[in-house]
């Protein structure tokens, strides 16, 4: 087994691909009208593997939907995405206009911050510790 598709539910994929494309620099691998007005779309790192896919997926069912408004409303972050630098990406982010929920800051081993990603979820970027 391997990893090759994570989720993140979304209010409004085209909201979502912009902000995933063009604000936070992934790179669109497929987009597939499905239907109904839902595609499948997908993003991949210019920094990960290709074959690892961010699935911006609409929130049009009520549990999917309940679950994103449940995280939002907690500050739980959706997902988290390792950067080699947090305080660069958040310099980076913050002045292509992200706003950030949390400034960076250690939390145990990790430095961390958390923005809003416009599409109705909190991403947490983290730093790994130095070895």
């Amino acid at each position: 087994m391997k990893f090759k598709l994570v989720g993140v539910h979304v209010d409004d994929q085209e909201k979502a691909a912009a902000f995933y494309g063009d604000v936070l620099g992934f790179t669109k691998k497929h987009d597939i009208d499905v239907g109904n007005g839902f595609r499948w779309l997908t993003f991949v790192s210019p920094h990960g593997h290709d074959d690892v896919e961010l699935v911006l997926e609409p929130n049009a069912n009520p549990v999917a939907k309940a679950y994103q408004e449940g995280l939002l409303e907690q500050g739980i972050p959706a997902t988290a995405f390792e950067v080699d630098d947090v305080d660069a990406e958040h310099r980076r982010l913050a002045a292509r206009g992200v706003a950030f929920t949390t400034e960076p800051r250690v939390q145990g081993p990790v430095k961390l911050a958390v923005f809003a990603d416009t599409c109705g979820n909190l991403i947490q970027i983290y730093e790994p510790p130095s070895e």
